[in-house]
């Protein structure tokens, strides 16, 4: 490995970084890494990618609840019309109360999340703290715009960022366009090649008031369900390999995994439920 010929100084307020004759004074890892190894920057948007075919995750949601928010995802991703992966990993969880999904472009989502990742752990050994939900959601939407030349030639990655807002005491969606621009959701969203059914299905199952942690996973796994039987990319539970849906759900307490056996269970329940309808 290279060894940076830079050299790291702190000034005397301990929050000015001083590297290869520059002067930073902010709390960005991608801001730093770029000044400091700029070789190392993820870039995807100065070659040309003609007719590649690149691995793309599809569907993607997020719904609140009274405990805190969910964030849900199909498995399968997709090489235009062929399977490149049935148990792609859409949902990561990026610190103690909030969680990231991705739809889009898999190879530059998952490098996006990795970063993210690095950006709130930066933040917080920096500064001593822990980013707020607002701040979250702006470093995101920076590393969106970020990959803005990439999503010009194809390559777009599409996140959903949910929590628990510990200074509001609630649970949060953001959705974001391909410029970085973030929109809040105050109830529920899906997005990629699968989002519009999914959304549909939620609009029918959604409720504003007492939506419970049971109630909510069961409308996941429903709307989830209606975009696998609508579009082609979006993968549905497949019982014979045992692959299932990911969720996680974003509560006071921390962000917690919901089971594959769980979500099998549900997935009976409620396929029982449309049979008898």
């Amino acid at each position: 490995m290279r060894k940076s010929s830079s050299r790291i100084t702190f000034s005397a307020e301990g929050s000015r970084r001083v590297f290869g004759g520059q002067s930073y004074s902010g709390s960005s890892f991608f801001e730093f890494l770029r000044m400091d190894h700029p070789d190392l920057v993820p870039e995807f948007g100065n070659l040309d990618w003609g007719q590649v075919q690149i691995p793309h995750g599809t569907t993607v949601l997020g719904l609140v609840y009274e405990d805190g928010a969910l964030i849900a995802g199909d498995r399968l991703a997709t090489e235009g019309y062929q399977v490149a992966t049935r148990d792609i990993e859409k949902v990561y969880k990026v610190d103690d109360h909030a969680a990231i999904a991705i739809a889009g472009a898999a190879g530059p989502a998952i490098e996006m999340v990795n970063v993210f990742r690095l950006e709130l752990e930066h933040y917080e050994k920096l500064e001593g703290q822990v980013l707020g939900f607002e701040g979250k959601a702006n470093r995101l939407s920076f590393l969106v715009r970020q990959n803005l030349p990439a999503a010009m030639q194809g390559l777009v990655v599409m996140p959903m960022f949910v929590g628990y807002d510990l200074k509001n005491a609630k649970g949060r969606i953001y959705k974001f366009d391909i410029t970085g621009g973030r929109f809040a959701e105050t109830d529920y969203y899906a997005t990629g090649s699968g989002g519009k059914d999914a959304r549909s299905s939620l609009k029918k199952t959604f409720r504003s008031s007492g939506f419970t942690r049971n109630a909510a996973i069961e409308a996941a796994v429903e709307a989830l369900m209606d975009a696998a039987d609508e579009d082609r990319g979006t993968g549905g539970f497949d019982t014979n390999r045992g692959i299932y849906p990911t969720c996680k759900l974003a509560t006071r307490v921390g962000v917690e995994d919901v089971s594959e056996k769980e979500m099998l269970q549900c997935f009976e329940r409620v396929n029982e439920r449309l049979k008898a309808a």
